[in-house]
């Protein structure tokens, strides 16, 4: 049997949290558009990620009408502690930049655009299989798929969005001599846990020590979630409650802090890697989000750079359909790469700055305290810290 056919102006791979922002975007701006994932919704509503989000971010959720459970549900946080040497510095969001950011997570993201997708009667076929993009470079690229009762499927469209995550399908179809892959693998991971237990600090605390950095995080009142460097072959059951909670306390110790305990209910090992494909877009076809960039958590970068990712894509997008202005798609990959190689610094700094390095010296780990301290120092350092963490303007 032949595929089901049907014409639309934007078809977007991927349904999480980048591809959902933008069809509601497109909507409101009255342009078509679907989206198709591979998991279930029930899948990527089980994928639990922590989140930080930027105030710019906050606002695309609240000020386009998706939701305002983040200020409801949320925990604004208005600084971090940059814990070093047994003594905890408070760099003050508020007072440095005027700015907050919002501890809210990456799945509770996804259920407010989901949801509102739902609202809206957005078009959004979870569960695919047999997905493949084609025709890219014509005026009419296709997106062929199985849905998820059993039926084949081609989308042709005017345009194609690839927001399909770190091992994205669409990126591998641009050309290799076309392709600027880069990418850096770091020598140590994450331990994460999840505790059942009432937070340990009102904010974030980034932890730097002769043992290794710690992130003491917060989930919910009764919910935490922490985190310690370790190797990137470690394996999380092998570790005891009693040890993970020995090893947080020591790298944390100082001042008279001590973390909140309770049950541990989930163990798991994160690796740290960075990536960015250039350019982000070939012939009708456009990345956004892991699809095209990758950051270590350390910065809280990643959901946020998908998020001005879509803001950018969606106001070209719009220029180039409601205002006949095909020229304004040209903006698109300068534009975002602007941002993503600020957050590549910031995150590749914050992570040098507080994790050791396998091979570190004494010299070295004297050096990571010197700049630590200077930048704690000076209001000058910590407004950078504070400007790069709660986000910057998206320039035009």
């Amino acid at each position: 049997m032949s595929p089901q056919t049907t014409s639309v102006t934007v078809g977007i791979v991927g349904a999480g949290p980048a591809g959902l922002m933008l069809s509601h975007l497109l909507q409101r701006s009255g342009i078509d558009a679907i989206n198709i994932d591979t998991r279930t919704r029930e899948e990527i509503e089980n994928t639990h990620r922590a989140g930080i989000l930027e105030h710019g971010s906050v606002r695309m959720l609240t000020d386009t009408g998706v939701s305002d459970r983040v200020l409801r549900d949320g925990y604004e946080h208005e600084g971090i502690e940059l814990r070093f040497a047994g003594t905890g510095h408070r760099i003050d969001f508020a007072d440095l930049v005027g700015e907050s950011v919002w501890l809210y997570p990456q799945t509770d993201v996804f259920i407010d655009l989901a949801d509102a997708r739902g609202r809206d009667g957005g078009d959004v076929r979870f569960g695919v299989t047999d997905t493949s993009v084609a025709d890219l470079t014509t005026a009419t690229p296709k997106i062929r798929f199985t849905d998820s009762a059993g039926i084949e499927h081609e989308l042709h469209c005017r345009y194609v969005v690839g927001a399909d995550g770190s091992r994205s399908m669409c990126r591998q179809e641009l050309p290799d001599e076309q392709r600027t892959f880069l990418r850096r693998e770091y020598p140590f991971a994450w331990f994460g846990i999840l505790t059942e237990a009432p937070p340990s600090a009102p904010e974030l605390i980034y932890a730097h020590s002769e043992h290794g950095f710690a992130l003491i995080s917060q989930r919910t009142d009764a919910l935490q979630r922490m985190y310690f460097q370790c190797d990137p072959e470690t394996d999380a059951a092998s570790w005891s409650d009693e040890q993970i909670w020995a090893e947080l306390a020591k790298r944390t110790a100082g001042d008279g802090f001590e973390l909140k305990q309770g049950p541990i209910t989930e163990k798991t090992v994160l690796r740290f890697r960075s990536s960015v494909c250039e350019p982000m877009r070939f012939g009708n076809m456009f990345l956004a989000g892991d699809a095209a960039h990758t950051v270590p958590p350390t910065g809280a970068k990643g959901l946020n750079l998908a998020m001005m990712d879509v803001k950018v894509l969606h106001e070209v997008l719009e220029r180039a359909v409601k205002g006949n202005e095909p020229g304004a798609l040209d903006e698109y990959t300068p534009r975002a790469l602007a941002r993503v190689w600020k957050a590549q610094h910031f995150s590749y700094w914050m992570t040098s700055m507080l994790h050791r390095m396998p091979d570190a010296s004494e010299f070295d780990v004297r050096r990571q305290i010197g700049e630590l301290q200077s930048v704690v120092d000076s209001r000058a350092g910590r407004t950078y810290l504070a400007e790069a963490y709660t986000g910057w303007p998206e320039q035009g």
